[in-house]
């Protein structure tokens, strides 16, 4: 298999997504957070990747307290973003990402991405020279690596690269689900990264969880292969293409940490058979009536009811998938008690704008209302 550098630096080509830290509440459990970063390190692996919108700031914070400040720079690679909900102009990029580097206790990114690219927000990063203050940041030494996070069709993709040749890697959405999908197309994607030379950073392995609590007949199917979480074989899908440098897993605690760290620290790619069972396992998934949400939440930042859309989709997920009383439970008595309801929505619309699936939000709310408040 080709070896693709993402940067000498980096050891494996396992990273740790800090968008879905351990928590305590509203905050993070900094304790298991340090274990988690030490075993992580211990076993060979030295990617971590965040942003300013990561957990309110907080994933930010932590990565200082639980990282940064406890070994020396040279012991890890670190990659943050200019996330779009954060400048206006031009003037607004320097004093945030100083302010970035100051938040995480370093003195410069390995890898600087600009976040969650697609059609709408590439129009205002070329509007406000974005891509221009990067690549002058990284002439400072600043930054080490200019990359961009991307959530959209292959033919954008393509448009972007095409006017910024000089980016350096590009990190996608890439999952076994999602590898035809029509409306993510990883598949598309990737071949347009790999038609320019970049290196590519797979974000969403497991589909926001989705991938490890699988329905009944597809669990059966990779539990029948004889070893292996779910998540393994997520996870080994994704790293085995040619030309993927680094793939990325949010870890919320020590098991699945140390799961993860099982399979990658000695990766193989999936065998022809584990192949064919993914294979079925895709058409299980198809045959569903889920809503492809991955969990990341832009949506609820954005919204002026609060309303927490994930987990009522999530809700809704259960509800079709396993048909029991436990979706009404959490429904009711969880997730529609801390924000609002489905039927808070006032349809202005925002969520659907800042969508990385662009997905029709609006009209999905108006289907939980019918399934749990009708």
């Amino acid at each position: 298999m080709e070896k693709v550098i993402l940067d000498p630096k980096v050891k494996k080509n396992f990273g740790f997504g800090c968008m879905r830290l351990p928590m305590q509440g509203k905050e993070v459990d900094l304790t298991e957070f340090t274990k988690m970063v030490d075993a992580f390190l211990a076993a060979g692996f030295n990617y971590f990747d965040t942003a300013h919108g990561y957990l309110e700031g907080k994933s930010e914070t932590a990565i200082k307290a639980c990282l940064t400040s406890r070994y020396p720079r040279e012991a890890y690679v670190l990659t943050d973003k200019l996330s779009g909900n954060y400048f206006n102009k031009e003037e607004d990029i320097r004093p945030f990402f100083e302010s970035q580097l100051q938040a995480c206790g370093v003195e410069y990114f390995d890898f600087y991405l600009m976040h969650a690219q697609d059609r709408n927000n590439f129009e205002k990063y070329k509007r406000c020279r974005a891509y221009e203050t990067a690549f002058a940041l990284k002439a400072e030494g600043k930054v080490r690596r200019v990359g961009l996070s991307f959530h959209d069709k292959a033919e954008v993709l393509e448009r972007i690269l095409s006017t910024y040749p000089e980016v350096d890697a590009v990190q996608i959405q890439f999952n076994y689900v999602d590898y035809e999908d029509a409306s993510v197309e990883s598949r598309k994607c990737y071949e347009v990264c790999r038609k320019f030379g970049k290196p590519v950073i797979v974000m969403e392995p497991v589909k926001g969880g989705s991938l490890v609590n699988l329905p009944t007949g597809a669990k059966q199917i990779l539990e029948s292969l004889g070893g292996g979480s779910p998540a393994s074989y997520a996870i080994r899908f994704a790293a085995g293409f040619e030309g993927i440098a680094m793939v990325l897993s949010g870890m919320g605690n020590m098991q699945m940490m140390e799961d993860n760290i099982s399979f990658m620290k000695d990766f193989q790619p999936l065998s022809a058979e584990e192949m064919e069972a993914i294979g079925k396992v895709r058409e299980i998934f198809r045959a569903q009536d889920i809503i492809p949400c991955t969990a990341c939440r832009y949506c609820t930042d954005q919204c002026p009811k609060r309303i927490p859309i994930p987990d009522l989709f999530a809700c809704l997920n259960s509800k079709r998938t396993f048909k029991t009383w436990n979706a009404d439970y959490y429904y009711h008595n969880v997730h529609a008690t801390d924000g609002g309801t489905a039927s808070d929505c006032i349809r202005c619309g925002k969520c659907e704008a800042i969508c990385p699936q662009h997905l029709p939000i609006r009209s999905l709310l108006q289907d939980v209302v019918r399934e749990f408040e009708a």
